[in-house]
């Protein structure tokens, strides 16, 4: 552990994802000094680093929402109380000191009462494009953080799940020609969002897959080659971008050494979300239990369900439910 002394607050949540802002704001309805770490420079997790732009569609009370915009209000909730935000610092080791936790982020240690872990997927990085290795930055992306940056251009998605379909939901007004490319003909987004693209006349080129990027006579990206297996010839588009989404690998880090059950690749929780360790707590895609489904609706109501209950952990003479939000004036 590090030789700082350590701040102390009586509750850490761990990710400053979406569920780890609302869960920023619950506790600090229930009165608990809370600090919020996050690996990433920004609030936001997942959201704010792959899809601030796209528009977010399960969200209760919002028809639909930007994602940057569901983060910005969710920040501004939880401001009320005042959370302490640790950002661009992972959590590293935890023990266990005087019945308190400390968490090591390598330059301070926080000493908590009860540790909330909202971390989503883990630690995650893009699968790559095989074909695109140097063009990363330079053509190829991940993920679009503005939609305008690809305005009027011929935009290729390499992928067939949702964020795929999304993208291509989203830039299909911005970007002059929008091509979706899978290397089967079955897709595991929506149905729905994948009769939305339909509908739009997106081109979909299925059972394909790219085989090459080439550049114009300034070294920019210009056209992608696919090889498609109905077809002994190859079909050449035109692309100023592609976009690579292929999904992700997330690893857990150091959370896989906290002395949690996991149970792949999530921490397995119990009704009150509260671990195999007495006042650890997960919420959001990270905790797992029968029938569990990942939605960031779902991740909210797990937050508060957990910041409650960790409320009483702290204080056995707390209520575990407080009343609702708009029953204080």
């Amino acid at each position: 552990m590090g030789s700082v002394s350590p701040s102390e607050v009586d509750l850490l949540i761990v990710g400053a994802g979406p569920t780890g802002l609302f869960a920023a704001y619950y506790a600090g309805f229930r009165e608990l000094r809370t600090a919020v770490v996050d690996s990433l420079p920004e609030a936001g997790g997942q959201v704010t680093a792959m899809y601030p732009e796209k528009q977010i569609f399960d969200v209760a009370g919002f028809p639909s929402v930007l994602g940057r915009d569901l983060v910005a209000a969710l920040v501004e909730q939880a401001d009320q109380f005042k959370p302490t935000y640790l950002l661009g610092r992972p959590a590293r080791g935890l023990s266990e000191v005087d019945g308190k936790f400390e968490v090591d982020l390598g330059d301070t240690v926080v000493r908590a009462g009860a540790v909330l872990i909202t971390a989503g997927m883990g630690e995650f990085s893009p699968r790559p494009l095989p074909a695109g290795e140097g063009w990363l930055g330079r053509g190829v992306v991940h993920f679009v953080p503005e939609l305008e940056a690809m305005r009027d251009q011929d935009v290729v998605i390499v992928g067939g799940g949702d964020s795929a379909f999304d993208w291509a939901l989203s830039l299909h007004p911005v970007a002059r020609s929008v091509t979706l490319v899978h290397r089967r003909n079955k897709f595991r987004a929506f149905a729905a969002t994948v009769r939305q693209v339909r509908e739009l006349g997106v081109p979909i080129i299925t059972d394909a897959q790219v085989v090459e990027l080439r550049g114009d006579a300034s070294g920019a990206l210009a056209e992608v080659e696919l090889e498609v297996k109905s077809d002994p010839s190859t079909v050449v588009l035109p692309a100023q971008s592609v976009v690579a989404a292929l999904g992700f690998t997330a690893d857990l880090g150091p959370i896989e050494a906290w002395g949690l059950e996991i149970v792949r690749r999530a921490v397995a929780v119990d009704t009150t979300m509260k671990t195999a360790r007495d006042r650890i707590y997960a919420a959001g895609d990270i905790a797992a239990y029968p029938g569990k489904v990942k939605l960031i609706a779902t991740g909210f109501g797990e937050a508060a369900t957990a910041v409650n209950n960790i409320a009483v952990d702290l204080n056995p003479d707390a209520h575990l439910f407080p009343g609702h939000s708009s029953d204080v004036t």
